[in-house]
């Protein structure tokens, strides 16, 4: 563990996995730029593998009180928090960062101390830093490190209440809900081969599926398994629920989500990706929910288009920036 002084604060790095005291201070952090912002600041992966001893993270936290370099003895005010590809991960998998900085104390030259901290650190070019909201001052502070925008992720809403005419089936096939202690292994495997070109979804590891079963959100009558005549799974679609808030950007109504829809390649071009699709915006419409959003690659220009014919608008972006190689 290091430090770095300023006037107001000191820097932290930490290379071993965080206490729970580190993650409870990190997610109350998150929660208040959240609040502020209308946008989370860590990917839903990064909580996960902040919680988990097996996750190689590494961190720099900066805390209000000067004369501390004590994870408990100051208000933590910002922090970066880099995770690396684990053991068994693609080849081409490399480390995320994302970076926060409580709405209280911005403009202060934290955020750009603790990205300058990442870069004495690390190899830029083995980063890639999500923005979410992308908001000017990441931009800036991505630009003044070289990183440039490589990926957009949109975020998507359908507000309405209408039903949507559910497509045939493929011959054979009918739609489940998962079975908790019962489908975990199959599902890995099914989830690993629908998204063999995604490393950042299909690389999910049993602790990954775990710790999301885990939280509070998860329903198993919103997890639909699309399965064959000999039970085995065809395709998914996994909905979520974000509950009813209310922050410094208002009221929020609870809202469903497209968590994650996925279709095995022997099943693909059947047309089952589209109707698991509409099964689970149906069932998050059912909940009498203010809308439901999801999240897709601005680029996967197939899905965009699927979405915007079931009345999906673009609401919100997220950008992921890194160094180009030459």
């Amino acid at each position: 563990m290091t430090a770095e002084k300023s006037t107001d604060w000191s820097i932290t790095t930490l290379a071993t996995a965080p206490n729970a005291d580190h993650v409870a201070a990190i997610e109350e952090l998150a929660a208040a730029a959240e609040s502020a912002d209308g946008n989370p600041p860590l990917s839903e992966q990064t909580v996960v593998d902040l919680r988990s001893a097996e996750a190689d993270t590494w961190l720099a936290l900066a805390y209000l009180d000067e004369s501390s370099t004590d994870a408990g003895s100051g208000e933590l005010v910002g922090v970066a928090v880099a995770v690396m590809p684990r053991a068994g991960d693609s080849p081409e998998a490399i480390g995320t960062l994302e970076l926060v900085v409580h709405p209280h104390f911005r403009n202060d030259g934290i955020g750009t101390a603790l990205a300058d901290v990442v870069a004495s650190e690390h190899r830029l070019d083995a980063l890639q830093a999500w923005s979410h909201g992308n908001h000017a001052a990441a931009a800036r502070l991505a630009q003044t490190h070289g990183m440039a925008p490589v990926r957009e992720l949109w975020r998507m809403r359908l507000t309405g209440h209408a039903e949507l005419e559910t497509p045939a089936l493929p011959r054979g096939v009918k739609i489940r809900t998962f079975n908790v202690g019962h489908d975990e292994q199959q599902w890995l495997r099914a989830n690993a081969a629908a998204f063999a070109h995604h490393p950042e979804q299909g690389d999910m590891t049993l602790t990954d599926l775990s710790a999301r079963l885990e939280e509070d959100w998860f329903d198993p009558d919103g997890f639909f398994l699309a399965v064959d005549m000999n039970d085995q799974i065809q395709g998914f679609h996994w909905t979520k629920v974000h509950p009813a808030s209310a922050d410094a950007t208002g009221e929020h109504a609870a809202i469903g989500e497209v968590y994650v829809v996925g279709v095995v390649p022997t099943a693909q071009g059947t047309g089952l990706g589209k109707a698991l699709t509409i099964a689970g915006i149906n069932h998050l419409r059912s909940l009498d929910l203010h809308g439901v959003m999801l999240y897709v690659d601005a680029d996967n220009s197939a899905a965009v288009a699927l979405y915007e014919r079931l009345g999906f608008t673009r609401w919100d972006v997220d950008v992921m920036y890194a160094r180009t190689r030459a």
